[in-house]
This record gives C-alpha cells, structure tokens and sequence, in this order.
C-alpha cells in the first residue's frame, strides 16, 4: 500500500511546482524509481491515473526508470550486483546483504531513490 503514498506525494510536489509556474497542463511527469523500493510499478501507474483525473495532471504520460541496485562491501571492495532470496514468507524476493564475494555484510548505494527527473508542463 505503500504505493499510494508515493504515488501522492508525487502528485501533490508536481501539483504545487506546476501551480507556482502558472501551468496550464502537466505533460509529462518523468520518475526514477530505484529497484529496492519494492513499489509496484504498475500500482503506481494506476494510482497515478486516479489520483490526477480531474487536475492539470490529469491524461499526462507518466515515465518510470528503474534504478538497479548497487551495494558495497567495506571489507574487500566489492561493488556491484547483490542476491536475492525469495522467501515466501515475505511474497517477495528480498535482497540479501551479504557481499557475495566475502560474505561481509554489505551497504546498498544506489536502487531506493525515488526522484522526479523531469516534468514537462505547458504555460
């Protein structure tokens, strides 16, 4: 569910940049969404399309880019790709933060960003 909250705090940062420039109409509104967000991205599309109707925003194209993560391993330098264990306790695979070199535990420095790249609105 947490898809709903993100999807409207785009909504309402786009609304309010778009109602001090003065636009008329939203375009585009371009995202990257950084793979260990485990957002739903077509939840967040449909949200999207429900929370804009009847605003400026309403019928814009919606771009999601989807950022892979990295991790980093302090111990042995190790930067890269991670595994994934999928635990059907959890319904999804979750990373496991293991170097998969040394077995250290490891940081993640790219893959939870959630950034409006751009957005194209007509004034």
């Amino acid at each position: 569910m947490h898809e709903f909250s993100f999807t409207s705090q785009i909504v309402q940062n786009v609304l309010a940049e778009a109602k001090k420039r003065k636009a008329k109409k939203v375009a585009e509104v371009y995202l990257i969404v950084g793979k260990l967000t485990f957002l739903g991205l077509d939840q967040v599309r449909f949200t999207y399309e429900v929370l804009t109707k009847g605003t400026i925003m309403e019928g814009s194209n919606l771009i999601i880019e989807e950022q892979e993560g990295v991790v980093e391993c302090s111990q042995c330098g190790y930067e890269g790709d991670f595994k994934y264990d999928d635990d059907p306790f959890y319904h999804v695979p979750m990373p496991t933060l293991e170097c998969l070199q040394c077995g250290n535990v490891v940081e993640i420095i790219r893959g939870k960003e959630c950034i409006i790249k751009s957005v194209k609105m007509m004034v």
